[in-house]
């Protein structure tokens, strides 16, 4: 089997959907001998704000002299981007052997594994054979019944940002949703939370007392912003000056405290990460499509928000880094997502909009998305393909001597990136 063979044959009609449940995986991995036993995990579980958390905790990992893996869900440019060994994605020659050696043992279970489980288990034997000493380990949805919650208790279970998302599957209110993502804490772990509603809070201290988990809030008191550019944002927290993360948006400090607090819970179990590794590793954090400046003439920045909590930060971010400029927002909605909710603030700061269609079978029709802007009083024109919708984007920036913004799916993200640095 080769790499073509291997992903035709994890992206196959026969592996798609989503039916949570952990069984699959269970069977899945027993039969390839249980790979995740021999492995020790971050679980990163939340609404918004997991693969910015799981980026900066990684860097910070493997400049502390860990081998460390990395596990993401979706990808920006390359499906190999699921699963990285210290910052390297899988190798084409990796992925098809692994998924060679998993075939079988799938194809063999009654009830086949769907494709996202038969990912978790692909990046579950590719970290044991690349000898990961510690795995950040993101949830796909949800936590209780995603295909990631199979491990053994992990050092540390990660709780970000809890908000309405994925009501079919997990719940039509934060504590019903917070209770599904707070399964993940298991007995002996450490449980790390990113400040919410008290209600929220109480679910997962609640879960922590019952599986006996010591339970660390993440100290956003003691963030103290010094600067920011669209280079990147420079912070103090707790006893450590001049931090630095060249990710953009105060919600990036907030996510940069719960990596700092998780760390924290880490060297309490024994860890050793020393302090200056921790600020080279922030610093280091490659985490594209999330308000990314991908250029400057005209300025293009690029992020994937993609539900109403997001739209709402990068409205603060409008108004923090962008704030009386022109803006063309270039942008395309997942038919799954709320719009009516992400659209009317972001609105506001719209000269005009450009519509693409997501290449996903989820995807809004371009055209519907710019009906629905038309009705909030904004010029909105549909592109047929992604490069077509940068062009016309850019064109209206260096028109009006403004700025792009393409956001409303990471689907979108990474063409876009790829359209947007060849444009002329």
């Amino acid at each position: 089997m080769n790499v073509t063979e291997a992903l035709a044959y994890i992206h196959s009609v026969s592996w798609k959907g989503s039916i949570p449940g952990l069984g699959r995986t269970q069977e899945l991995l027993r039969r390839m001998g249980n790979p995740e036993r021999d492995l020790k995990f971050i679980h990163i579980v939340g609404t918004n704000g997991k693969g910015s958390t799981a980026a900066m905790l990684a860097s910070c990992l493997h400049a502390a002299g860990y081998r460390t893996g990395l596990y993401i869900s979706p990808f920006l440019f390359r499906f190999h981007e699921r699963m990285q060994m210290d910052g390297q994605p899988i190798s084409d020659e990796m992925l098809a052997e692994i998924t060679e050696f998993v075939k079988p043992h799938a194809e063999a279970m009654a009830e086949h594994p769907t494709e996202f489980e038969l990912v978790t288990a692909i990046g579950m034997e590719f970290f044991r054979r690349s000898g990961a000493e510690i795995v950040v380990l993101e949830a796909g949805m949800g936590g209780e019944l995603d295909s990631t919650n199979v491990i053994p208790p992990p050092e540390a279970a990660v709780i970000c940002n809890v908000g309405l998302d994925h009501t079919e599957y997990l719940g039509d209110t934060v504590e019903a949703i917070a209770k599904t993502k707070a399964a993940v804490v298991k007995p002996g772990s450490a449980c790390v939370l990113y400040p919410n509603v008290p209600s929220v809070e109480a679910v997962v201290a609640d879960r922590c007392r019952q599986v006996g988990a010591d339970l660390f809030p993440a100290d956003l008191a003691a963030l103290q912003p010094q600067s920011k550019s669209l280079d990147g944002q420079i912070f103090d927290w707790r006893r450590e000056t001049g931090l630095k993360i060249p990710l953009l948006g105060r919600h990036q400090l907030r996510n940069a405290a719960v990596v700092l607090t998780t760390l924290e819970a880490l060297r309490c179990r024994g860890w050793n990460i020393p302090t200056e590794a921790v600020r080279r590793g922030l610093a280091e954090t490659v985490w594209p499509g999330r308000f990314q400046v991908v250029r400057r003439d005209p300025l293009f920045v690029v992020d994937g928000g993609h539900n109403p909590q997001c739209m709402d930060a990068l409205a603060q971010n409008i108004r923090d880094y962008l704030t009386g400029m022109d803006l063309t927002i270039l942008t395309g909605v997942l038919a799954d997502k709320n719009h009516e909710e992400m659209y009317p603030e972001l609105a506001a700061y719209a000269a005009r909009f450009f519509t693409l269609t997501p290449p996903s079978p989820r995807a809004m029709d371009g055209e519907e998305l710019a009906k629905y802007l038309r009705t909030l009083g904004k010029e909105a024109t549909a592109c047929a393909t992604i490069p077509e919708g940068v062009a016309a984007a850019m064109a209206a920036a260096r028109q009006h001597g403004g700025a792009v913004l393409a956001c409303g799916s990471l689907y979108l993200a990474g063409d876009v990136i790829l359209a947007a640095e060849a444009a002329e």
